[in-house]
């Protein structure tokens, strides 16, 4: 589905990803993996078009996508939901879901509110509560639904459990699974190591803006240099 080659990307002068090559295929959960500033948060930006490459090639669904602009890309099926949530504070629930709904015909939107509301039953409560006024949970479920509306093929999550209590983890995680149970190929980048990888059909882990290690989910978990260096065993 999604296949990343040699790709190079610089702030400026300031390189940030050197030669990365990795694919996500249709159905899976891949996870990306690493520490602040390896550079994951850069790859998904450089795939959702907000960066632009210095070299490499980026194809999906074997069209090249380098030069396309961003709401082309979510057109393609590429979904990015940003590290932070990004909701509009001061807007409705139901006013930020369908901000994800830009590239959807109007007549298909309801639809992708039962969709959402299917996975996030509290948000139908919640439809019209001012989204600044939500819990931490809740709000990572507008940004995740709002995702979701845009129809994606692949959705792309960086950092979902961030600033989570850990009886809210379990959920996000469980939520990642029946996403994609229901069909849609997910793009994981988590500093949770040990959540995503148990989660993850396969796994990649960038270190300095490289991939220094990949392999199933499983085969990492039990790599001694990722355990040591992620999971503190």
């Amino acid at each position: 589905m999604l296949a990343v080659e040699k790709l190079q990307v610089a702030y400026g002068k300031v390189q940030a990803l050197w030669d990365v090559t990795l694919e996500v295929p249709d159905g899976e959960i891949v996870a990306l993996v690493g520490a602040n500033g390896a550079g994951k948060t850069t790859l998904l930006k450089t795939v959702s078009g907000l960066l632009r490459k210095r070299s490499g090639s980026m194809t999906y669904d074997g069209e090249h996508i380098e030069e396309a602009s961003p709401p082309d890309i979510v057109r393609h099926g590429v979904v990015h939901v940003p590290e932070g949530r990004k909701l509009f504070p001061e807007m409705t629930v139901i006013e930020n879901l369908l901000m994800g709904a830009f590239t959807v015909p109007q007549s298909e939107r309801p639809e992708g509110l039962e969709r959402v509301f299917g996975v996030f039953p509290v948000l139908r409560e919640r439809q019209k509560q001012i989204a600044g006024t939500l819990s931490g949970g809740e709000q990572q479920m507008v940004a995740i639904g709002r995702g979701l509306m845009a129809g994606p093929k692949l959705l792309m999550l960086d950092e979902p459990s961030l600033g989570l209590a850990p009886i809210l983890v379990e959920g996000v995680f469980g939520v990642i699974t029946e996403i994609n149970r229901l069909g849609v190929t997910v793009l994981l980048v988590e500093q949770n190591t040990q959540h995503a990888l148990t989660l993850a059909h396969r796994g990649f882990v960038m270190e300095l803006g490289r991939i220094a290690l990949s392999g199933s989910g499983s085969e990492l978990l039990a790599n001694s240099n990722v355990r040591k260096a992620y999971l503190g065993l």
